[in-house]
């Protein structure tokens, strides 16, 4: 019986692009707005297209912050992607007042470079390949998390310098890049987190 990938629906993301994702591993994708099924499935993805503060604010008109927060202290399999990495960290340039999820305690801050965003291919290099592996995957951003924090694996990629190109930790998957239209390099990185392990897993 395959399983079931939960996709966080925040109304700002290209979500048919991550449920056909889901597909192609075969799994089973399903939307949720749930803040039970957020906070308690064994596997959920949370993607995110847009600003900093109109992610945040979905995020507050369905009441997921707190569920959000509890999964990730829980470490179940959770994989954040594009803008939703940017919300795991405590703030943005690109929205300032605005709190993140605060579960990196790091500043977004936007690229350093007149050519902005960055969209298209870019090379992705595992500095612990404990996780990642190296190659190409495709971006879409003008804001950046420009240092590893503390205590997560990360893959560095670079636009006008290096920047984080995605994190792991535990269970928890981040990536600045799309995984999910990033050919064979992200579907082999949906592969491998969706075969996490949750430590704790509650029915949903």
């Amino acid at each position: 019986m395959s399983k079931t990938i939960y996709i966080v629906d925040t109304g700002i993301a290209n979500l048919a692009s991550v449920q056909a994702a889901v597909n192609r591993l075969g799994s089973n994708p399903a939307l949720t707005r749930d803040v039970e099924v957020v906070e308690q499935c064994p596997y959920l993805i949370l993607p995110g297209v847009g600003s900093f503060g109109v992610g945040m604010q979905s995020l507050r008109t369905y009441n997921l912050i707190d569920a959000l927060q509890a999964r990730i202290e829980r470490d179940l399999p959770t994989l954040v992607i594009c803008l939703g990495m940017q919300m795991l960290c405590r703030e943005s340039e690109e929205s300032p007042g605005v709190s993140g999820l605060g579960v990196i305690d790091a500043s977004i801050t936007r690229f350093q470079s007149p050519r902005i965003p960055q969209i298209g291919w870019n090379n992705v290099s595992s500095t612990q390949p404990d996780f990642f592996e190296s190659g190409y995957a495709y971006f879409a951003n003008s804001y950046r998390l420009a240092e590893s924090p503390s205590g997560w694996n990360c893959a560095i990629a670079d636009y006008a310098g290096p920047f984080v190109a995605a994190l792991q930790r535990g269970n928890i998957v981040a990536c600045q890049f799309h995984p999910e239209i990033s050919g064979a390099f992200g579907t082999s990185l949906l592969r491998k987190w969706a075969t996490l392990k949750p430590q704790e897993v509650l029915p949903c």
